[in-house]
C-alpha cells in the first residue's frame, strides 16, 4: 500500500493530499507575501506513521531547500524557537475554541529532504490534530519565505468496546520493601499518554490515598509501544535525610498494606477507557539497603540438550532489568543467544539456548548495573549511608560466575 492510498483508506486527513488552497491559519500567526520567484505554497505538511513504532504519528515539513535544511541543522534553536516554526496542537476540532491550548510536546529533527517533529505521545483516536509551519520563521529569510500554511489529522475510531486491561504489575510479591523504587504496569494494548497520574492512586490500609508518592515528570517513561509504563516511587519519600521525607513522611510504612489502584477511566490509543480498573494490594516489609551479591546466587547447570539454566536470586530482583543485563556466554566471549524468563516473583532466572547446549565451560554475565526492588545494584545500595563502610568496590562492568554443561 502506498503512503497516498493509507492515507486515503486508514486515516481521516482534511486536505489528505495535503492541498495549499482553503488552509487554516491562527488569528495571531504572521502572514508574509511568497516572492514573486517563487510559489506561494512550495511547503507542504505531511502526517506520516513511524513504521518502528505502533500508533506512532510524525509530523513533516517538505518543501524545504537544501540551502534551508541545511541552515536548520546548524543553528541551535529553543523548543520555543522550534515550536514557532513548526507547531502541533490537539484539540476538539473548534479552531477558536482550541485557539488558547499549547502545543503538543515532541522533539524536532532535520532529514535529509524535510523537517519532522516527534509526538511525545502517540496520538489518540477521535481526538483533531493540526499542524502549522511558519516559513518566515526560518533562519535568515526575514519573512519572505511564503505563507503559513498548515494541516489538519485525526485517527479514526478503530473500536467503540473498551478492551484494554492490565495484564501484568511488577514487582508480582505481596510483600514489598518499604523503600521500593519502581512499579512495572503492563497493559494489553497502547495507551494514551499525558495526565496519568490522575488515574493511578496508592492508597493505604484506611482506604486514604497517599499524597504525592510517584515521581511526576513530563516525560513519562513508556516503551515504545505505549503498552508498558514505569511509575517510581518518588526517591525524595524513600531517601533518609532528604527534605520531603522529613517533612510528608514515607510513601510505604512498614507493617501497613496498601492498593495500587488504576482507574478504569485511563483511556487507550483509540481514546477509549480501559475495560476494568485494576488494583494490586499488597503488605509493606522492612527496607532493603543491601547490595546484591551475585556470589550468594545458586546456579543449576543445564543437563545437554536444551534444558534450562537455572539461577535462583538471594531476593526479588528488578523484573526488566533482569530479563536485560543477564546474559550467557563462552569463555571467549561468545554469547549464547536464547530465551530467559524471570519466576517465582523475579527470584529465579531461567534461560533456554537457541541452540542445544555443548559440553564444556559456559559464564553467566551480569551487568552491575542490575538492581533489586529497592534500585540497590552490585556496587552498592541505592540510599548510601555514609557512616557504613560499603563492603565491595566493583570497578569491573559486569560480574561472571562459572559453571559446567556435562
Amino acid at each position: 500500500m502506498t503512503r497516498r492510498h493509507w492515507c486515503s483508506t486508514a486515516i481521516r486527513i482534511r486536505g489528505c493530499l495535503f492541498v495549499a488552497a482553503g488552509l487554516l491559519a491562527l488569528p495571531s500567526e504572521t502572514h508574509s507575501a511568497a516572492p514573486v520567484s517563487e510559489p506561494p505554497f512550495r511547503y507542504s505538511i505531511r502526517w506520516t506513521p513511524d513504521a518502528s513504532r505502533q500508533s506512532k504519528i510524525l509530523v513533516e515539513v517538505s518543501g524545504l531547500t537544501p540551502a534551508e535544511l541545511a541552515e536548520l541543522r546548524k543553528t541551535p534553536r529553543t523548543t520555543q524557537q522550534w515550536q514557532r516554526l513548526l507547531s502541533v496542537y490537539a484539540g476538539q476540532g473548534d479552531l477558536i475554541a482550541d485557539i488558547g491550548l499549547p502545543a503538543i510536546a515532541g522533539t524536532y529533527s532535520v532529514t535529509v529532504d524535510a523537517l519532522r517533529f516527534d509526538p511525545q505521545f502517540t496520538f489518540v483516536s477521535g481526538v483533531h490534530y493540526r499542524a502549522a509551519f511558519h516559513p518566515d520563521q526560518l533562519p535568515g529569510t526575514r519573512g519572505k519565505a511564503g505563507q503559513s500554511i498548515s494541516s489538519e489529522f485525526q485517527l479514526p475510531a478503530r473500536r467503540s468496546t473498551p478492551t484494554v486491561v492490565v495484564t501484568h504489575v511488577y514487582p508480582t510479591a505481596d510483600v514489598l520493601p518499604e523503600n521500593l523504587l519502581k512499579f512495572y504496569v503492563h497493559f494489553s494494548a497502547p495507551m494514551s499518554g499525558g495526565h496519568i497520574y490522575e488515574h493511578i492512586h496508592l492508597r493505604n490500609d484506611a482506604g486514604k490515598d497517599v499524597e504525592l508518592p510517584f515521581l511526576e515528570i513530563d516525560e513519562e517513561l513508556w516503551n515504545p509501544a505505549m503498552t508498558r509504563l514505569t511509575l517510581f516511587i518518588d526517591p525524595g519519600r524513600i531517601k533518609r535525610g532528604v527534605l520531603p521525607l522529613e517533612e510528608i513522611g514515607p510513601a510505604l510504612e512498614e507493617g501497613r498494606r496498601y492498593t495500587l489502584v488504576i482507574d478504569k477511566e485511563w483511556k487507550d490509543a483509540d481514546g477509549l477507557p480501559m475495560k476494568e480498573s485494576f488494583a494490586k494490594a499488597f503488605l509493606v516489609g522492612p527496607p532493603d539497603r543491601e547490595p546484591i551479591d551475585t556470589a550468594q546466587w545458586k546456579l543449576s547447570p543445564p543437563s545437554r540438550d536444551r534444558g534450562p539454566l537455572v539461577v535462583a536470586f538471594t531476593k526479588p530482583l528488578d523484573h526488566a532489568l533482569a530479563q536485560r543485563l543477564i546474559q550467557v556466554s563462552r569463555p571467549s566471549g561468545e554469547r549464547i543467544e536464547g530465551q530467559a524468563a524471570v519466576e517465582d516473583h523475579e527470584r529465579r532466572w531461567t534461560f533456554v539456548p537457541d541452540s542445544s547446549w555443548k559440553s564444556g565451560p559456559y559464564r553467566l554475565v551480569v551487568q552491575t548495573t542490575i538492581e533489586d526492588l529497592a534500585g540497590n545494584n552490585i556496587n552498592g545500595p541505592f540510599e548510601v549511608d555514609l557512616f557504613r563502610p560499603i563492603k565491595r568496590d566493583l570497578k569491573s562492568v559486569t560480574v561472571k560466575r562459572s559453571f559446567q554443561v556435562p
